[in-house]
C-alpha cells in the first residue's frame, strides 16, 4: 500500500485548508486553516525524497504559488507531480522543471462536462504517462460526482466504474479527492473507497479524512493494498497529531 505525500500551496505558502472553504467568497477571509508551516515547499520535498517517497502531489491552490511549486520541483526531480490551474498550454513548464506528472481537473472538467477535446490535446500534449487526472468528487443522491471551480461546482460526469475504465485510457493515474471529509479529519469514506478499489486499473490515489492508523487499517482491509493514499493536515509534520514517520512505516510493511 503506497504512501503518496502532499505539498498544498496556498498564497505560496505551505497550508493545510478545509478544501471546502476555498472559494470566492471564503477568499475574503473565510478560508479555514489547519495549517500554515513555517518551513517552505523546498523543506518538504526534501524530506519526502530523503524518505524515497515518490508520486507526492504539489497542489497550487490558487494563483501566487508557482515559485513555492518550481522551488519542490528543483529540489526533488522525478519525484512529485503538481497541479493546480494546468492547462495544454502551460503544462511542459512544470514538466520541464522536474515533475513527473501535471494533474489536471479544471481544465477538462468546465462548464459542467467533461471537455473531450481538452482532454485529447493535454494527453497529446504531455503523452499519456505523464497525465494525471484529479477526480475531486462529491456525493449527490446516492452518486459520486466530479466537482469542479474550487469545488462548489458539480459536473455531469459520475464517478462509477464505466467511466473510470472509460477514462483510464487518457491518463497514467488517477488522484481523487473525497471533498466532503477533505481536510476535516473525519475518517475516510468508506463507500468511495470500495467503488475506486473495485473499478481502477490504472494507479490511484484516495485523499481525504484519514486521521490514524487505524483508519489505515481499514484502508488496507478495504481495498487489498490496491489503492495508495495521502495524508494531509492529521499529520504531525502538517499540525496534526499522526506521526508521518509512523505512517510512512506502516505503508511500507502493508
Amino acid at each position: 500500500m503506497e504512501f503518496r505525500p502532499c505539498i498544498d500551496l496556498h498564497g505560496g505558502k505551505v497550508k493545510q485548508i478545509v478544501g471546502e472553504t476555498l472559494t470566492a467568497a471564503a477568499a475574503e477571509g473565510g478560508v479555514v486553516e489547519n495549517f500554515v508551516s513555517e518551513h517552505d515547499s523546498s523543506y518538504y520535498a526534501a524530506m519526502f525524497k530523503r524518505d524515497g517517497l515518490r508520486g507526492g502531489h504539489v497542489i497550487m491552490l490558487g494563483g501566487g504559488n508557482e515559485e513555492a511549486a518550481l522551488a519542490a520541483l528543483k529540489e526533488y526531480p522525478g519525484g512529485l507531480q503538481v497541479g493546480g490551474g494546468i492547462t495544454a498550454d502551460n503544462a511542459w513548464r512544470y514538466l520541464e522543471a522536474g515533475a513527473s506528472h501535471v494533474v489536471v481537473t479544471s481544465h477538462i472538467f468546465h462548464d459542467g462536462i467533461l471537455d473531450m477535446d481538452r482532454l485529447n490535446r493535454i494527453a497529446e500534449v504531455v503523452g499519456k504517462d505523464r497525465l494525471v487526472i484529479d477526480l475531486s468528487c462529491k456525493q449527490k443522491d446516492g452518486r459520486w460526482y466530479v466537482v469542479t471551480n474550487q469545488w462548489k461546482t458539480f459536473s455531469s460526469f459520475e464517478v462509477n466504474s464505466d467511466n473510470l475504465r472509460e477514462l483510464e485510457q487518457y491518463c497514467d493515474e488517477y488522484l481523487v479527492h473525497a471533498v466532503d471529509v477533505e481536510g476535516k479529519r473525519t475518517g475516510i469514506l468508506e463507500s468511495l473507497v470500495t467503488l475506486l478499489a473495485d473499478s481502477v486499473t490504472i494507479p490511484t490515489t484516495y485523499a481525504g479524512g484519514a486521521r490514524s492508523i487505524e483508519d489505515l487499517e481499514r484502508f488496507r482491509s478495504l481495498t487489498g493494498g490496491r489503492l495508495g493514499i495521502t495524508i494531509g493536515s492529521a499529520l504531525d509534520i502538517f499540525g496534526g497529531n499522526l506521526s508521518y514517520r509512523e505512517v510512512v512505516d506502516f505503508c511500507r510493511e502493508a
